[in-house]
């Protein structure tokens, strides 16, 4: 994340943008991701502003957020965008290949500019993966998503499998999203979780620059 890094190191006010759903906006009355990563953001890196702005939009995918790319994110000159998108492809079963090119043409638009990009695929839970219909869809989306940033070159935070992998560890399904009839949103828990897992992540990815 070198343009992130060097923000840190010259800039007091950084900012970093989070595109998406409402995974990204907020249900259920869960404190979402975006706020809490900004809490950790400032406690590790005492002293500077930085502000993680919310630009998450409830039943939006790719497509719907790739219009609103200028100006929601390109408008606010962040230097690290995350992008999350996934979850609504295989909910309302998009077709995977309007959600790639949606992607691309999105990290199309971003990678000329000073910033990093972070993107984030589906949650792991009941609504995502409970039918065999679903689960093929997921199984057809998150490949494509890697495909897509590993040829864009840009960094993929893989919340899919790390949700599935603790359902494989023994964790009850049930536990990761929120009790709504729809079993689709994370809970509390698994919110806090996989935003601590991204926060890691990114300060993984930021200890070669010896940021401190």
């Amino acid at each position: 994340m070198p343009h992130f890094a060097d923000a840190l190191r010259s800039q007091r006010k950084i900012k970093v943008v989070a595109l998406g759903s409402s995974s990204t906006a907020g249900a259920g009355g869960i404190l979402p991701f975006p706020p809490r990563l900004e809490m950790l953001l400032r406690q590790r890196f005492f002293g500077r502003m930085i502000d993680v702005i919310n630009r998450g939009i409830g039943g939006q995918e790719a497509p719907e957020e790739f219009s609103r790319i200028e100006s929601d994110v390109v408008a606010e000159a962040p230097v690290l965008v995350i992008w999350q998108i996934g979850t609504n492809a295989v909910y309302k079963s998009y077709n995977p290949a309007e959600v790639k090119a949606a992607l691309e043409a999105g990290l199309n638009v971003l990678a000329p500019l000073p910033l990093d990009v972070v993107v984030m695929d589906s949650q792991y839970t009941e609504a995502i993966i409970g039918t065999s219909g679903a689960l093929t869809l997921a199984n057809t989306i998150m490949p494509m998503i890697a495909d897509v940033t590993t040829s864009k070159r840009v960094n993929l935070f893989r919340r899919f499998a790390l949700m599935k992998r603790w359902v494989d560890d023994g964790i009850p399904l049930s536990e990761l999203d929120d009790g709504a009839p729809e079993h689709l949103h994370t809970s509390e828990w698994a919110t806090n979780c996989v935003t601590q897992a991204l926060f890691g992540a990114i300060d993984e990815a930021l200890a070669p620059e010896a940021i401190t």
